[in-house]
């Protein structure tokens, strides 16, 4: 009987200690780290763009984010259309570029528009770029050698940009866009975020209605 007691006490702790496990795993850490930051919040980081060339007023109601190759043809087409658009918006309207390289030898063309960037020389050097791509684009590959004549008018110091082109801060730079495309999943170019809001489908239209809408908020 004795024998019988001491089991039944044993079986009694075993089950006590199971039940106490089971308890502590559903409780929460005190020594745990914080969780990471949802989905959203990494989003909305992505989409400060507070390291990228910005035109329009710091306070304007609308930010518009757009990803840009400056070897596509799209990206050319939609530029001075934005461009428009923020000249009518009254400072309304602010446009932050990010860069990507999704065409065969475009990050040469990226690392010229973020070295411009330390002459104060990036929106010209831009519209320089996405006004004469068929000189130094040919069938979608990007030839190094004749972007330099493409830019020759915008008054860039070319030995300064040629050293700060493989800067550690151009770098970053370009770093900083390719690691936030992939975690919007930004799969082509142009891509356009309005106040974080992707467009319903690509278009001029859709894009001006998404920037109205905005707007009228």
């Amino acid at each position: 009987m004795k024998q019988t007691n001491q089991w039944k006490i044993l079986a009694g702790m075993v089950f006590a200690l199971g039940l106490v496990a089971m308890i502590v795993m559903f409780l929460p850490d005190g020594d745990a780290p914080p969780p990471a930051s949802s989905d959203s919040d990494a989003r909305v980081a992505a989409l400060a763009s507070e390291h990228s060339p910005s035109i329009g007023d710091a306070g304007a109601k609308v930010h518009m984010v757009e990803f840009l190759d400056p070897a596509c043809g799209t990206c050319a087409l939609f530029y001075p259309m934005v461009k428009e658009w923020l000249a009518q918006a009254d400072g309304e309207l602010r446009l932050s570029i990010r860069h990507l390289a999704f065409h065969e030898g475009a990050e040469y063309a990226v690392r010229v528009l973020e070295a411009s960037r330390n002459q104060d020389k990036y929106w010209e050097t831009l519209e320089a770029l996405l006004g004469s791509q068929r000189q130094w684009v040919n069938n979608h590959v990007v030839q190094p050698d004749q972007v330099a004549p493409a830019i020759a008018g915008v008054g860039l110091d070319m030995d300064r940009l040629v050293a700060d082109m493989n800067s550690a801060e151009v770098t970053r730079r370009i770093e900083r866009d390719k690691a936030d495309a992939i975690l919007l999943k930004v799969a082509a170019t142009p891509e356009y975020y309005i106040n974080g809001r992707p467009l319903p489908s690509f278009g001029a239209q859709q894009l001006l209605d998404l920037v109205r809408e905005e707007l009228a908020r």
